[in-house]
């Protein structure tokens, strides 16, 4: 028996393609009006802040927010930003309410872009009512922008990557 086999077939786009006559795949979807980009982007700042941010604040010594480490013990001790408290996810439910100032904003971080761990840790705190932000790039921008980390055996600073920041304290990236 001798059976053809057929193409399987192919999956469609509601994108079109990027041609002479076509718009281009970043404008194949219109950007959002002005007013309503303004509303999300406002939205979004809210409930983000980045490493260098949190670097400065930190550094005045009277930043106006907690900042969390929601990893295990055993990141923490591999590593964690100075002053920072440490309260893993799982353990926010029974311990947020005795170590953190609900008055106080809370800025959450854990290992970095790929870990969702902050945004649940952030949301097991926004559930118990505080106000809280995470802090993009985790630990791991911490470490890659040059801040110093504190870790089981002392205090640590790497060189910062040339790719996520200046390489001179003195400059300033700009945004």
């Amino acid at each position: 028996m001798n059976q053809q086999l057929s193409a399987a077939p192919q999956p469609t786009s509601s994108v079109p393609a990027a041609t002479g006559d076509s718009p281009s795949a970043v404008l194949a979807v219109p950007p959002a009006p002005p007013a309503e980009a303004a509303a999300l982007l406002r939205a979004a700042l809210a409930r983000h802040t980045d490493v260098s941010d949190v670097a400065a604040d930190l550094a005045t010594g009277t930043p106006g927010f907690t900042l969390v480490d929601s990893r295990s013990t055993a990141a923490w001790d591999q590593g964690h930003v100075p002053g920072a408290v440490h309260l893993p996810t799982a353990s926010v439910p029974v311990l947020a309410g005795r170590l953190l100032d609900p008055a106080r904003p809370v800025v959450t971080y854990c290992w970095g872009p790929g870990c969702d761990g902050a945004t649940r840790a952030a949301l097991a705190l926004a559930e118990q009512g505080f106000r809280v932000k995470e802090m993009l790039g985790g630990f791991e921008y911490w470490v890659r922008e040059g801040f110093p980390y504190d870790t089981a055996d002392g205090p640590r600073t790497s060189v910062p990557d040339p790719l996520t920041a200046p390489l001179r304290a003195a400059d300033d990236c700009g945004c």
